[in-house]
């Protein structure tokens, strides 16, 4: 099928995948974000990036204006509560608008689930792609199982846990059947549905060639990376348990970590092969799967991660045209002897392995309570380590705003009484460049005033210190710098 092509969630871990696999085939692009500074800077010079939210209906008639087919890859999985709502009333906006405006094909990826009582996650994207049905516009609904990449949810759960646990304490949902499909697998199915020649719409069931379940993913990833592992079942841990558990040993946050393991509990395997008659992918198997994700995760740079979407780490927060008269701000300046290009390098690379320049035990306690809380914790890390653009995560926070060599704005996505930013600007003056790092928290109510001066001696402690290093860090490039200009220069 020729024609304009919109894809939704294209900062999510399949949208991302999706937009460079469509952008080398050079087909006609528009993508629709509700941040477009969060994708600007990585699509092709060719790909349109609009704004829209599905959530507001007023925004999508210019984002599917001229659109031949769209791609539904959008869900509230990340959100505190009401997703369920949230997806239903997004589905319904977007098809009312695709209609109007003489879509001819969505394209939608939902989950591949067996039984009738379905967790709420489940359920919920089986209801989406009904009421995108419901339009008239033909859809055709790929109903996955587990996806097996490099970057995605499931197999950051599993390579954490084998990793870092010798011995584990697993449930009974750990032995439940699944059909995981690669992440190339899937995105070849996502491709083909473009011209698959259909005039209604069609729900396909999609997997790998092998079932197994997560205990077995486990252990083949085990087996894969040279690792003894052993597995010890108990019969009773709740949802919540388990999620608080993972929270603590992987990447997953309590949250989404909870919805995650509600739908692992039910069976997720192929039970119509329609797929394999209408499609010509013939997916790998399970050993073939894993081995490409290992080898996709050794490379220093994954194209896409679970966390990447903005809307991970739950509701946006946007400090630009907010205002509050409880505003709290922490300001601090200091000069270095270094150019503003030099001053600014420290900044870049913040955050991650790398740390945060002082007390950096605080900051893994302060992840630690966010954790425990439900919040996204730091085990997300920071999945670019020399590089930043808008809307990336990094650790408990997320890039809300960068100017390269000049500014860095972090929106704050742990759990907090209030809203929290933290700001990096650097300016040139006569000796060198002056660093000002800002920390701004909009509380909410008594309690949110109560957190901002029980932390504060903290909060001024390890600011004092981290602008102090992030200084000397600065005078040392500097310093390095000009030790080989100088060595260039006596050659």
């Amino acid at each position: 099928m020729k024609g304009l092509i919109l894809l939704t969630g294209a900062t999510g871990y399949i949208g991302g995948r999706l937009r460079v696999a469509l952008e080398d085939l050079g087909v006609p692009l528009r993508c629709m974000a509700r941040k477009p500074a969060a994708l600007q800077s990585r699509v092709d010079p060719t790909t349109e990036v609009v704004e829209g939210d599905i959530l507001d209906p007023s925004t999508l008639e210019r984002a599917l204006e001229g659109v031949v087919t769209a791609y539904y890859l959008v869900h509230s999985m990340g959100a505190k509560e009401g997703f369920e709502e949230r997806d239903r009333v997004g589905a319904r906006n977007f098809a009312t608008a695709a209609k109007r405006a003489g879509v001819q094909r969505i394209i939608y990826t939902g989950a591949l689930a067996n039984g009738d009582d379905l967790s709420p996650h489940l359920r919920s994207r089986h209801e989406v792609g009904a009421i995108l049905r419901e339009s008239g516009v033909p859809v055709i609904e790929l109903q996955a199982s587990i996806v097996l990449g490099a970057g995605s949810l499931s197999f950051e759960m599993i390579r954490a846990l084998v990793e870092r646990l010798p011995i584990m304490i697993t449930p009974r949902w750990v032995e439940v059947q699944a059909q995981p499909i690669a992440i190339a697998d899937l995105l070849a199915y996502l491709i083909e549905s473009l011209a698959l020649p259909v005039q209604a719409s069609r729900v396909f069931q999609v997997g790998g060639a092998d079932q197994v379940s997560y205990g077995g993913l486990m252990r083949e990833y085990a087996r894969q990376r040279g690792l003894r592992r052993m597995m010890i079942r108990v019969p009773v841990l709740t949802p919540r348990l388990s999620s608080l558990w993972l929270g603590l040993v992987t990447p997953l946050y309590a949250r989404v970590g909870r919805k995650l393991i509600e739908s692992i509990k039910h069976p997720s395997v192929v039970c119509n092969q329609d797929a394999l008659g209408v499609f010509g992918v013939r997916p790998q198997g399970l050993r073939e799967s894993m081995s490409a994700a290992l080898l996709a995760e050794k490379r220093e740079l994954v194209e896409s991660r679970w966390c990447d979407a903005v809307s991970s780490g739950g509701e946006l927060v946007n400090s630009e045209g907010t205002t509050s008269h409880n505003r709290l701000v922490d300001s601090r300046e200091v000069s270095v002897h270094a150019t503003p290009v030099d001053a600014f390098e420290p900044i870049r690379r913040i955050g991650g392995d790398r740390g945060w320049y002082a007390h950096d035990w605080l900051w893994k306690v302060r992840g630690f309570l966010d954790l425990l809380v439900g919040g996204v914790g730091v085990r997300r890390g920071r999945p670019l380590p020399d590089e930043l653009h808008v809307g990336a995560p990094l650790d408990f926070w997320r890039v809300e705003a960068y100017e390269p060599d000049r500014f860095l704005r972090l929106s704050a996505e742990m759990k907090l009484p209030g809203r929290a930013w933290l700001e990096f600007e650097v300016r040139p003056h006569p000796d060198g460049a002056t660093i000002r790092q800002t920390a701004f928290f909009d509380p909410v109510g008594i309690v949110g005033l109560g957190y901002w001066y029980l932390v504060y001696p903290l909060h001024r402690m390890v600011f004092s210190a981290m602008l102090s290093n992030i200084a000397a860090a600065a005078e040392g490039v500097a310093d390095q710098r000009n030790v080989s200009a100088g060595a260039r220069a006596e050659k």
